[in-house]
């Protein structure tokens, strides 16, 4: 199971985060860029989906955030225990692309329940969805050299043919 050498991990690792970035809390880029140009029904439909998402994601956060953490902390301390104890690679693997992405989960949370709260629509709502969109490209780009780093670093002290 070599995961750093292997060119299917990071074009896997290139296709999560740009999805996650793609895909601004369920609602696609384009359609928020579409809202700003054309406003009128392009901006009615983006409040609408954006209403139905954040519904949906506090739902579930209230109703099963707090196993929801539970389960992925689990899973994220069996990936540390298994990738850096016992020195797993994919493990490791795993847990350099789940771990970020946690994050955006619970940024997304975040950014769903401050849209309810502020009740916000037109202007204010796409600078909202934009920025939180900025923040999933930061994270993902630290992430990446996070990963790559690692990766790099692996590949060099523990050679590619082991």
């Amino acid at each position: 199971m070599r995961s750093f050498s292997n060119l299917w991990y990071w074009i896997g690792l290139a296709v999560a985060w740009s999805m996650a970035s793609y895909w601004v809390m369920g609602v696609p880029y384009d359609m928020i860029q579409r809202a700003g140009r054309v406003e009128g029904d392009a901006q009615d439909d983006l409040e609408t989906i954006v209403r139905v998402n954040c519904n949906r994601i506090t739902s579930l956060s209230e109703q099963s955030g707090l196993s929801m953490i539970a389960v992925a902390s689990a899973i994220l301390t069996s990936l540390v225990i298994m990738g850096f104890w016992y020195s797993i690679e994919f493990a490791q693997a795993v847990f350099l692309l789940m771990f970020p992405m946690m994050f955006v989960g619970l940024l997304s949370v975040r950014a769903a329940i401050m849209i309810q709260r502020r009740e916000l629509s037109g202007k204010a709502l796409r600078s909202y969805m934009l920025r939180h969109r900025l923040m999933v490209q930061l994270i993902g780009m630290v992430a990446i050299l996070i990963t790559a780093m690692w990766g790099m670093y692996h590949n060099l002290a523990y050679g590619v043919l082991r």
